[in-house]
Formats: C-alpha cells, structure tokens, sequence
C-alpha cells in the first residue's frame, strides 16, 4: 500500500461504527444524569476497575502515536524510558494523594482550594487554569487530525471536526458516566491494535531475507538494529542534536509528569468519583500496572520499523511525525487501517472528553453557581451542558487558529513550552494545599501569580536566550520560583486565628484515621 492510496471503503465503515457507538453510549447515559452531581461524577459511584481504565485512557493522546513511535524509530529504547517514568509518579499519588483527593474534592477538582486557600483563589485558579486546559486539549486535537489526517489519508479538516463534534456529543448528552463508559471501549479499541501490530511486525522482519515466524522475525530485529538501540537514555549526536534525552532529562520530565498526574483536573476526577478511598488506591495501582505494561508492546512496532523501512529522514520532522502512520499503511490490510485510525481517535477522544467534562465542573461550580447560588438541580444540568459544548466548542475552534498559525511542526515544542510556563505555579500550590499544613491561606495565591509572572517572564527572556524556553529549564526555574512566592507569602502573610482553624479543619478531615 503506497503512500499515496485513499483509505479503502472498509476503513470509512470501520471508522463511522466506531462514531455511532460513541454517540450511542451517549444517548444511553442521556437520562441517567439527574443532577450535576452525576453528570460530574461526584456522586462517588464509579467502580476503582472503570475508574482506572479511564484514568489509563486519560493520560495519554494521539501525542503518543505520533511523538513517541517517532522517539522510538530514531533512539529505540528511549520512548519506554520515558512512559515508565510515570509509574512511580502514578504510585506516589497512590500513596499520599489518592485518599486525600477523595475527601478534598467535591463538586469539581479545585472547590477544595476555597477551604484550604480562600474563595478568590479559587476563582482565580478556575480563571487561569482553563486556558492552560483548553490549549492542551487544542493541542492533542490538532495532533490527531495530524496523523490521521496527513499521514493516513482522513481528511485533515473533517478529522478535527468530526472527533471534536462526536466528543462533545456523548460528554454532553451523558456527563462522566459517558465518557467513563466510552473509555472502557476505546481502551479495547486501542487493545486490539496494540497485540495485532507487532505480529505482524515480525512476520515483515522475517520476510526481509526469506524466513518466516514471530521468533525468526525478532531475531532478525535484533541482528539489524543499530548499537545503542536499547539504551535507557540518548545523547546529542550529529544525527539529532537538536535531541537530548539524558538523565537530567528524564529527571525534570518525572518531575512535569509528576504533576501532571497528580493534579490533571479530568485525572482528579477520577480518584474522587470512585466508591471508596480503598478504591482510590486500588484504581491508582491498576493504573501504574498498565503504564508498565503498555509502552514495551506500544513501540516495539515503530522501532521494528527502524529495520524494515529504514529510508525515513531521522532530521525531518514531518517523516518522523509520520511514522506510525507508515507502518500502519505497509503492513496493515483494508480494513485495520479504520481500527488504527478508530484506535488513535480513541486516545485523543478519552483524553479529552475527561478534559471537557473536567473543565465543565469548574465552569459550572466554581464559576456558574458563585453567581447563581440558589439555582434549581434541573438549571444546574443546563449550565453543565452548556458548559461543555462551550470548553469543546473553544477547543475546536483554538484548534484551527492554532493549525493556521503554528502547523504541526514543531507542535511537541510548543506543548512543552506551555507546559514549562503554567503546570508549576498550578501545580504546586494544588498539591502543596493537601499536603504542607503550615501553608498560609493567603501563600496560595502568592505562588500562583507569582509563579505564573516569573514563567512568563522567563519565556520573554526566552527570546534572547532560547534555551530558557526548553522544558529542562523553564519547568525547574518557574517550579523554583513557585515555590519561593508560596514561602514568602507564608512569611508576609501569615494566617490570624480564624484562618488557621480553617486551615486546621481542613487537614484533620484529610488525615482522619477511618
């Protein structure tokens, strides 16, 4: 199958089931959310098996077929390296986050932050942290409509629009429930795919010089492969020296995953939706399972292919953003190309119906009802749904500014760059609030703003001396600097007597032994 060849009617059938069962889990949940409550899962009677399923679906996007099978043909090991290092933050959360979140969270993932901080912080977090939301979610919808659209011959616009549209479809018709339902069939979807490439991966390795078998083929693999194939890290290189993936590195991206993971307003959800603080923990261990299990079977396809189409340009970004696409389409029949490309929607669709449905609790509790306060259960569910076709309308429509300005070119960079700028003084604070008890109520918004003015501060430097603006240096500066805003705030701002009986109350409800 060339490049150039249109998908086969097959892979429309394929891809247009896929929708309508979507849609159709959505209309089933449709009249099972009765109150905002349940539409946003805080009803807390999500199973800890569903609840991590749909955590796993979560954490990871469209980003992955296209950025790590592109790390994976170019330094082999490397993309593994850098998936596990969200295991042991998935089991730090686990054990000093997972009950705690259960009992913080209520309505949405930061109405804690009232209590813990004061009510303006929270209003500013809900303020700042949507955009940094919304432009992720544009982000990993623009990836998908890369790599299906670019690379498997979907229509770039239609593959934005469709996925966007169905997304918002069943968050808004069934609420979390939907989207959790969702995640459960899109996790087999991606399943599916995940055990069907690498054999026949190996069988093309094995046909190279006339032998045939998943053993023979693997061998192959490991006689063509080019040294160094199976380290841990990689070095700059001529080939690459623009890619540095040392230890420094891996270091500063388990410190950005860290938080990520623990404080992810759609990944918060799912520790609190769940029955029980023992199903807290439960979901948080199933979840590190899976992160462990999945990226060796997830890349080997895209490192194979270092050996069976080894003509892809190492330094050109739109080859190697391509590379799974590639593959698909030179060992795949009609037909499983509408599952890879159903599979790849699947990531990105989990992802951001959590993201969308996450979004819409802020809106609606945080925002909505601090100005309609004795507003009915049924205008309740109307402000949630309104809520999440606006965040997805938004996201679909920063999508297409985002595909007109910046292309998918350098599309990791800019993740990074966003990232770098506003996950610490977000982060930091959220985390410091459930864990540091001499925090003062008033620090909060000190490391916040502070955090986020020296971010931004940092990236306009960045202009002068760009290395300010790579993730190995904007995420530890602007975490540092986040940090010391929240001390000094702590100092100059101490809590009187009233606020540090809050601050008191708050900690004794989190630490109670039950």
């Amino acid at each position: 199958m060339n490049d150039a060849s249109p998908l086969a009617p097959a892979d429309y059938a394929v891809i247009a089931a896929f929708f309508a069962v979507m849609v159709g889990v959505g209309l089933f949940y449709s009249r099972r959310s009765k109150s905002s409550d349940q539409f946003f899962g805080s009803d807390k009677t999500v199973p800890w098996w569903l609840s991590g399923i749909s955590f796993y679906m979560n954490s990871f996007s469209a980003l992955a077929f296209v950025m790590y099978s592109a790390l994976a043909y170019k330094f082999g090991w490397v993309p593994v390296t850098v998936s596990w290092l969200s295991v042991p933050a998935v089991l730090l959360g686990a054990w000093f986050l997972a009950v705690r979140w259960r009992r913080a969270a209520t309505g949405s993932p930061i109405d804690y932050i009232a209590t813990r901080y004061t009510p303006r912080m929270c209003s500013t977090l809900a303020v700042l942290g949507l955009p940094m939301q919304l432009l992720d979610n544009a982000l990993k919808l623009l990836a998908i409509g890369t790599v299906v659209g670019v690379g498997m011959g979907f229509p770039l616009f239609w593959s934005i629009c469709v996925s966007g549209v169905i997304i918002i479809a069943y968050t808004f018709l069934g609420g979390l429930k939907a989207t959790l339902a969702c995640d459960f069939i899109q996790f087999f979807v991606i399943l599916a795919v995940v055990f069907a490439l690498p054999p026949l991966c190996l069988g093309r390795l094995a046909s190279l010089d006339g032998g045939a078998g998943i053993v023979h083929g693997f061998q192959v693999f490991l006689d063509r492969v080019p040294d160094g194939f199976f380290s841990l890290t990689a070095e700059e290189t001529a080939g690459h020296p623009s890619q540095k993936y040392t230890w420094i590195y891996m270091l500063v991206f388990l410190c950005c995953v860290g938080s990520t993971l623990s404080t992810n307003w759609s990944l918060v959800q799912r520790y609190y939706s769940t029955k029980s603080e023992k199903d807290a923990k439960k979901m948080a261990y199933l979840v590190a399972a899976l992160l462990f299990a999945g990226p060796p079977l997830f890349f080997f396809p895209a490192m194979a292919a270092r050996v069976f189409i080894p003509s892809l340009d190492l330094n050109d970004a739109n080859a190697m953003n391509a590379v799974y696409a590639t593959l698909c389409r030179e060992v795949l029949p009609a037909g499983m190309i509408g599952m890879v490309i159903a599979a790849m929607f699947s990531a990105t669709m989990s992802s951001l119906a959590g993201n969308f449905n996450a979004a819409a609790s802020v809106v609606t509790n945080e925002l909505y009802r601090k100005i309609a306060k004795n507003s009915s259960a049924r205008a309740g569910m109307i402000a949630a749904r309104v809520a999440t076709v606006v965040v997805g309308g938004i996201v679909v429509g920063l999508t297409f500014v985002m595909q007109y300005v910046q292309g998918a070119d350098d599309l990791f960079n800019l993740s990074n760059k966003i990232f770098g700028v506003f996950l610490p003084p977000i982060a930091i604070p959220m985390l410091g609030g459930l864990l540091v008890r001499r925090l003062s109520r008033r620090a909060g918004m000190a490391g916040l703003v502070g955090g986020i003015a020296f971010g931004l501060a940092l990236f306009s430097a960045g202009a002068k001396w760009p290395f300010l603006r790579e993730m190995v240096w904007s995420f530890p500066l602007t975490a540092a600097a986040t940090v010391v805003c929240l001390a000094l705030g702590t100092a100059l701002l101490p809590d009187g007597a009233d606020a540090r009986r809050t601050v008191d109350g708050f900690f004794e409800r989190l630490e109670e032994k039950k």
